[in-house]
C-alpha cells in the first residue's frame, strides 16, 4: 500500500506555513513554529499517531499562526485520508497524565463538529494565550471534516489541573484516535458508511 500523504501549504498576508504530513508514517517530527508549547504538542501528536509531520510556520500574531496551522494541518489530513475507502472511520483514545484523564472520540465522517468539556482555568505555564489550543482544534476539525468529542471524566472544569498536562494528554489521545480511525481495515470493502458516501 502506498503511503497516504499530503503537502501542508498556507500562505497569506499574515502567515507562511509549509510542510508535509504522512499518516502511514513512523512518528517522525520536524516542527518549527514560534511557540515552544505548540511545537511540543504537535510533536506528541505526530509521535503517538505514527504520523510523519514536517511543519514550518511563521507569521505576525500568535492567533493567526495557531489558527492557520489548524487550517493547513486539517486540510492536509483530509487530503491524506483520501477517498476513505476501507478506513475504520471511528477511533478513540484515552490518555492519563498524572492528575488528569482525557478521553477522545473521533469520526471521519465529513461532518465537522467539536464538542468539549471546558479548558483548564490555569494556563500560566503555556506561552500562548488562553483558548489558543481550542482555536487550533476548531480549525483543524472544520478543515479535516471530522467530528471530535473530548471528555474529562474527573475535574471537568479544570480546577487544580495543570494545563500542560491537560493539553499534552489531549494531543496524545487525539493522535491515537485519529491513527485508529484512519487505519485501513481489510475487511471493509469500500466506503465505511451504509449510505455509500462520505463527503470529505
Amino acid at each position: 500500500m502506498n503511503k497516504r500523504q499530503a503537502l501542508i501549504e498556507r500562505k497569506t498576508n499574515e502567515v507562511d506555513i509549509s510542510g508535509s504530513l504522512t499518516i502511514d508514517g513512523e512518528g517522525k517530527q520536524n516542527i518549527k513554529t514560534p511557540y515552544d508549547s505548540l511545537n511540543h504538542m504537535l510533536s506528541e501528536f505526530a509521535f503517538h499517531g505514527f504520523f510523519d509531520l514536517d511543519l514550518k510556520a511563521k507569521g505576525d500574531l500568535s492567533h493567526h499562526i495557531v489558527e492557520d496551522i489548524g487550517i493547513a494541518l486539517g486540510n492536509a489530513f483530509r487530503q491524506a485520508v483520501g477517498d476513505t475507502f476501507s478506513i475504520r472511520r471511528f477511533g478513540t483514545g484515552s490518555v492519563p497524565m498524572e492528575e488528569i484523564l482525557v478521553d477522545v472520540s473521533v469520526d471521519i465522517c465529513g461532518r465537522p463538529k467539536l464538542v468539549s468539556d471546558p479548558a483548564p482555568i490555569n494556563e500560566d505555564n503555556l506561552d500562548l494565550k488562553k483558548g489558543a489550543f481550542f482555536d487550533f482544534l476548531d480549525k483543524f476539525v472544520n478543515n479535516a471534516k471530522i467530528t471530535l468529542h473530548i471528555r474529562i471524566p474527573h475535574d471537568p472544569a479544570g480546577k487544580g489541573t495543570d494545563s500542560h498536562h491537560y493539553f499534552e494528554a489531549l494531543f496524545k489521545a487525539l493522535a491515537i484516535a485519529l491513527d485508529s480511525a484512519s487505519t485501513i481495515d481489510e475487511r471493509r470493502k469500500g466506503i465505511p458508511s451504509t449510505k455509500g458516501v462520505i463527503d470529505l
